[in-house]
């Protein structure tokens, strides 16, 4: 089956080319879009990419603790989807990147198996060189860090290159009836439970991490962990960590003039 393209549809393509006209939309606050316009960064547009993905099943052991490498993949790929599709929409406007990424996941009557992944971010371009602070590849950068955040990178020499983001979905041991009967009343550290969701985060991490180096990035920031039960109850929990990749570049940005903001108290 052909993979879905949301610039087949009209209502799309009429907003892509309402918006190259110079019209913009965005997510950004009053002080993210005083932030990137002093920097000399302008909104070209809010751009969006969705999946709606049917999550598999995966059998597990009651008793040992795994990853759930079926679950994990759909995870990670029906991200990837809604990502490439809000990346793909930047290209279009002929954006440098993209900032405020939000990646989300929701559920819709008719099956919790079914669920959207959808990913939201303000596409913005360099007004002195376009397209110079494009990824690798030549498409724009993505990052989840707000406009105020990427002003504060470019002043101090570094530029978002990926928004990277590490998955695991993992099963947590159940631990013996005899062990739970001797915990019992006791403050006691449970070793079972610990060293799964030790490495669980750990596989999280080390993706992410893995991502980012994968794009000549030089670090990671912003970087948060997510801990979610999501469809699948007790049998199941996501770790997802995720964070900016950035790099050094070798621009000099003009100096930002500071703006104070005044209001008369004459009636």
């Amino acid at each position: 089956m052909d993979s879905f393209n949301p610039a087949s549809l009209s209502s799309t393509s009429e907003r892509i080319e309402e918006m190259k006209k110079g019209f913009f939309t965005s997510d950004l606050s009053t002080d993210e879009f005083t932030a990137l316009h002093l920097a000399g960064f302008s909104p070209l547009g809010m751009v969006v990419g969705s999946s709606v993905y049917h999550i598999g099943f995966q059998s597990q052991r009651y008793n040992v603790s795994q990853e759930l490498t079926v679950l994990t993949e759909a995870m990670h790929n029906a991200r990837e989807l809604a990502l490439s599709r809000m990346v793909a929409e930047a290209q279009a406007l002929g954006a440098d990147g993209i900032v405020g990424t939000d990646l989300k996941m929701q559920t819709y009557v008719g099956g919790l198996e079914v669920v959207e992944f959808i990913s939201i971010g303000t596409a913005i371009k360099f007004n002195k060189a376009p397209g110079t602070l494009r990824r690798s590849d030549g498409m724009p950068f993505t990052s989840h860090i707000s406009g105020q955040d990427f002003v504060k990178l470019w002043q101090a020499g570094f530029v978002p290159v990926h928004f990277s983001f590490g998955v695991c979905v993992y099963h947590v041991a159940h631990q013996s009836a005899f062990a739970s009967l001797k915990q019992m009343g006791r403050n006691v550290e449970m070793p079972i439970y610990t060293k799964a969701i030790y490495e669980a985060r750990e596989i999280a991490l080390e993706r992410v991490q893995q991502e980012a180096i994968a794009w000549g990035a030089t670090g990671v920031v912003g970087t948060t962990l997510n801990v979610s039960h999501h469809i699948w109850g007790e049998s199941a929990v996501e770790f997802m960590a995720m964070g900016t990749a950035v790099k050094a570049h070798n621009l000099t940005p003009d100096p930002i003039q500071n703006v104070t903001i005044t209001m008369s108290m004459d009636k």
